[in-house]
């Protein structure tokens, strides 16, 4: 479930009309449901109840610090891939025990800065690094809680792009090893061992993953218990998907993830940790473009859009759909044309959608893209010299821009040209 309705013919967020917003903040830009993400935050934390837990919104998804300031004060935790995304979430006020910081290559300075700010604990993914931030923590007269993120061998079934389970991806150490290594990490004087680490991809729609992944770390908490390590919390990831398309094959509900971690690992005791990120943020957002042209082609019709790839990556990347719909509302049973969506970049692969039926277009009107307040902007970039786009979050009856869309000025200024050119 979402906030954007119809009402009286136009698309509103919230109380909100979406085209208002436009005519305030000019398109494309993203908008936000503060109602919809309290929804989808609470959805989880509901569905872990009664066991000791702690849900940290992966920040990756989406980095605004608005978004990150509203699910703090719910209670949220933040899972954090780099010092950039730890210095922003400490700026959004999470306190350093709410964040959890994740990803394959922490850099020595990260890691300092990380220790000296707080830090929850750090999922360690190699031996290397194990190794690095025993020494970083020993320099600086500290010790770093960690889990150790292992690779339980799990086919998530999702795209190949964003699996990171299977014994060929990057992520964790492989299962078969993690006796091994959780021995030498207990022997490094810089380092805390305190749990296990686990996530097998984004966007699952079947629940099987996750239980084949979730029972494996139940046996290997109870081998390490048996070994003397005082393994006391899971992190289990996240990725749960979201339905991209309208269909009658929604993903499973956070309740029925919820009742596969009681099921598996709810008998250990341990304090549980997840890393939710698209299903808290995928359908709190929307993209608003405006039609620029509608061309006839050789044998189809483009609407041309003022938003593009660099705006939203996910369907030239992934091959990801997004439902997109006028913002006026269509009449009841009025007939569709048939239309290549794309934006205006020097690309081929600036195609949003092909074939897609909508209600007829013309020039100045506007269509959003359902579904896109999770790896919309924080994937964005400035190809073809387009400034980023506008972050806007509705409350209520109420909006605010929360991230402004930058002047040409702005783009050009960054850069510097050398006194001998």
């Amino acid at each position: 479930m979402d906030h954007f309705l119809y009402k009286a013919g136009e698309l509103f967020a919230e109380d909100v009309s979406v085209r208002e917003i436009a005519r305030t903040v000019g398109t494309p830009f993203y908008l936000y449901s503060a109602a919809t993400l309290r929804r989808h935050f609470a959805l989880f934390d509901e569905a872990l109840s009664g066991m000791d837990h702690l849900v940290c919104f992966a920040m990756k998804s989406n980095a605004n610090l608005a978004v990150l300031k509203l699910l703090g004060d719910m209670g949220a935790g933040i899972d954090v891939v780099s010092v950039g995304e730890y210095l922003k979430a400490r700026a959004a006020g999470i306190p350093g025990e709410r964040i959890v910081f994740s990803g394959v290559g922490k850099k020595r300075s990260e890691m300092e800065t990380a220790l000296a700010g707080g830090i929850r604990q750090f999922n360690v993914e190699s031996e290397p690094e194990m190794e690095t931030l025993s020494a970083v923590a020993q320099a600086m007269g500290k010790v770093a809680p960690i889990a150790i993120r292992v690779n339980p061998d799990v086919d998530a079934k999702t795209h190949a792009k964003i699996a990171t389970g299977k014994a060929e991806n990057k992520f964790g150490i492989p299962i078969s090893r993690a006796a091994q290594v959780y021995r030498r990490a207990a022997a490094m004087p810089g380092l805390e061992v305190i749990g296990i680490d686990v996530h097998i991809g984004s966007q699952l729609t079947d629940l099987g993953p996750f239980e084949t992944a979730f029972e494996r770390v139940a046996e290997l908490a109870e081998a390490l218990r048996a070994e003397g390590h005082d393994i006391r919390r899971l992190d289990l990831g996240g990725g749960l998907g979201i339905p991209y398309e309208n269909s009658n094959q929604a993903p499973p509900l956070p309740r029925d993830y919820g009742e596969v971690i009681r099921r598996t690992v709810g008998h250990l005791g341990c304090e549980i940790e997840i890393e939710p990120g698209r299903l808290i943020a995928g359908n709190a957002g929307i993209l608003v473009a405006e039609v620029i042209y509608v061309k006839q082609g050789e044998d189809r019709q483009f609407l041309i859009l003022d938003a593009a790839m660099n705006d939203l990556v996910r369907p030239a990347m992934y091959e990801a759909h997004h439902d997109i719909i006028p913002v006026r509302e269509p009449a009841p049973g009025g007939e569709a044309e048939v239309y290549d969506i794309v934006g205006p970049v020097c690309e081929s692969g600036d195609t949003f959608a092909t074939g897609r039926a909508l209600a007829p277009q013309r020039a100045g009107d506007l269509v959003a893209f359902r579904s896109a307040g999770a790896y919309g902007a924080v994937m964005a970039s400035e190809y073809n010299s387009r400034p980023l786009i506008p972050e806007v979050l509705v409350d209520g009856d109420q909006f605010a821009v929360i991230r402004a869309r930058p002047s040409y000025d702005d783009m050009i200024n960054r850069d510097t040209i050398p006194a001998w050119l």
